[in-house]
């Protein structure tokens, strides 16, 4: 069996390279093992030399990893590039503070529990199985791999199928950058080879970032194994616009949430939620500001929309936008499948959705935005907390009670006040409900994998 590189541009495989066996399997394991047992009693210092020279290595290759992507999933060079770049900021990043985030914890009056020092210690675990999507190939992968080791732990990569060459340059990378060999590998294996990797007793935890039955699927085998697991399954993320909000700013801001990486983002906006006194002004401002946007090539600068990485990706949106115009929802721009090659789909607007529409609840993984018009906070609420998934969410207000009511009332992971929802190494990443558990980034996504060892002296 083969894992492809197929261009969304055109449907044409490019590439094709061989899957692992299982024998493959197990030499990365135990290499992996062997690392994890040399980077646990390396200091903080070497590994952040380790990890800071790979991430001069990964800016010094932008020029060719951006293309890569793009051939493998379509997103617009610029975006290319600028993926490459967040990942080297986000080694650099904990290089520089994983020592810091991961000192012993002391307990400032011992003599509480009858010690005369009492103090927790973080140390890692081991072996690390990251089973990642393909929407932000490098990425995606780095917001795990930086912290991972840095800790000490060592990483075993299953990669989306569709990015094989994205998954190969992480198979070496850290090595090259000094890492002990095997302290990061790529498994190039199918779903069906997944549970083995779980199963065996050299992985002690598991990151997916993925699909919900993907998730559901990965944390009952990691369950049943007693193995923590860390999930990020996806969102249908609120942008909620009241009536003392920068309307231009939110309604553009609002086009650049939903159309980044053509579309293909958990944290994107997917779900407009308008008052209904600047509803008319707001959606007439952000249906112009979809509809100039340029579609096509990827590797043309002046492209802001490419295409969906998968036909598959293509079909599940264009059958969203017919589900719901059969139903009677209002398209008010885009909405109709393109002629010709590749895996393109338009910028599209929809309103008046009701609740048998698939929209209402499911995910919409690409450039389509569904608007709703509220007439109070309370209605907002509602909607914006109605569905299954709850990663993270914009509100655009000028009221500080405005503010506050939103902040202490959305379902979600993480809020952001009149701005666009962006990840940040230096900001705690992750969601609740059907969006999964656990954090990526910042000082809780270093400490997820990592023994949390409480230690009392006499």
């Amino acid at each position: 069996m083969t894992m492809a590189v197929t261009n969304p541009t055109n449907g044409v495989v490019e590439k094709e390279y061989a899957e692992h066996t299982e024998a493959d399997i197990d030499t990365k394991l135990a290499a992996a093992q062997a690392a994890h047992e040399t980077l646990r009693r390396t200091s903080f210092d070497q590994r952040a030399a380790w990890m800071r020279a790979a991430a001069e290595l990964m800016e010094s290759e932008v020029d060719s990893l951006a293309p890569m992507m793009v051939r493998e999933m379509g997103k617009p060079i610029a975006q290319a590039e600028a993926e490459v770049l967040k990942c080297a900021k986000s080694m650099r990043f904990y290089a520089d503070k994983a020592e810091g985030f991961l000192a012993d914890e002391l307990l400032a009056d011992p003599s509480t529990v009858g010690a005369s020092a009492a103090w927790a210690r973080y140390q890692p675990l081991g072996v690390v199985l990251a089973v990642m999507p393909w929407n932000y190939p490098l990425w995606q992968v780095m917001r795990f791999a930086a912290p991972a080791l840095m800790a000490g732990n060592a990483g075993i990569l299953k990669h989306a199928s569709n990015v094989p060459e994205s998954a190969l340059y992480l198979d070496t990378l850290f090595t090259r950058g000094g890492f002990p060999e095997g302290a990061f590998g790529t498994l190039m294996i199918g779903a069906k080879l997944v549970n083995t990797v779980i199963d065996d007793w050299r992985v002690k935890a598991i990151t997916l970032t993925g699909s919900e039955p993907a998730g559901r699927a990965v944390a009952e085998r990691a369950g049943r194994q007693i193995k923590k697991s860390v999930l990020e399954l996806g969102g249908s993320d609120a942008f909620v616009v009241m009536p003392s909000a920068d309307i231009e700013k939110s309604a553009k801001t609002g086009v650049l949430a939903r159309i980044n990486n053509n579309g293909q983002s958990c944290i994107a906006g997917k779900r407009f939620i308008i008052h209904e006194d600047i509803y008319d002004a707001w959606v007439e401002m952000f249906v112009a500001e979809m509809g100039s946007l340029i579609m096509g090539d990827p590797m043309d600068r002046a492209t802001q929309v490419g295409p969906l990485a998968t036909k598959n990706g293509q079909r599940d949106i264009a059958a969203l936008v017919d589900d719901a115009k059969a139903k009677g929802a209002r398209v008010l721009l885009g909405g109709e499948l393109p002629d010709g090659p590749g895996y393109y789909y338009p910028p599209t607007v929809i309103d008046g959705i009701t609740a048998e529409m698939k929209i209402r609840m499911e995910e919409a993984f690409g450039p389509l935005a569904s608007v709703y018009k509220v007439s109070s906070q309370e209605e907002a609420i509602t909607i914006a907390n109605q569905t299954t998934f709850g990663l993270s969410s914009s509100i655009w207000s000028s009221d500080a009670a405005e503010q506050e009511f939103f902040l202490n009332e959305l379902d979600a992971g993480a809020v952001f006040i009149n701005g666009m929802t962006i990840s940040y190494p230096e900001l705690a990443f992750g969601g609740i409900k059907d969006s999964g558990f656990g954090r990526e980034l910042g000082a809780p996504g270093i400490r997820e994998f990592t023994n949390m060892k409480t230690i009392w002296k006499g």
